[in-house]
C-alpha cells in the first residue's frame, strides 16, 4: 500500500501520514484539538479538493502548526505518496 510522510513531532509542526483508501478517512491528534480541530480538518479537507483528491486516509499529528504548515506538510506526503512504490 502506497503511503507517504512530512513533518515532524516539534513544537509548532505537524507530522501528517497519508495512504490509499477506498473512501476518506481523517484522523487528527492535536495539542490544541479542543480550540482548533474544526479548523485543522477545514484545512485538510481544503487542501485535498484542491489537488482533486477525495479518497485517501490522513493522520495528522499537530503539536500546534499553523494553517500553511499543515497544508504544506499535507501536498508533501501526498506527492511521497504518489512517487512511492
Amino acid at each position: 500500500m502506497k503511503r507517504g510522510i512530512a513533518g515532524s513531532l516539534e513544537s509548532n509542526d505537524a507530522l501528517i501520514t497519508v495512504k490509499e483508501s477506498d473512501k476518506l478517512e481523517i484522523t487528527i491528534k492535536s495539542v490544541v484539538y479542543d480550540f482548533f480541530h474544526k479548523q485543522i480538518e477545514k484545512t485538510i479537507r481544503d487542501t485535498l479538493s484542491e489537488l482533486g483528491i477525495d479518497k485517501i486516509s490522513v493522520v495528522c499529528e499537530d503539536k500546534g502548526a499553523l494553517d500553511f504548515t499543515v497544508r504544506a506538510r499535507l501536498i508533501t506526503a501526498v506527492k511521497r505518496m504518489e512517487a512511492s512504490k
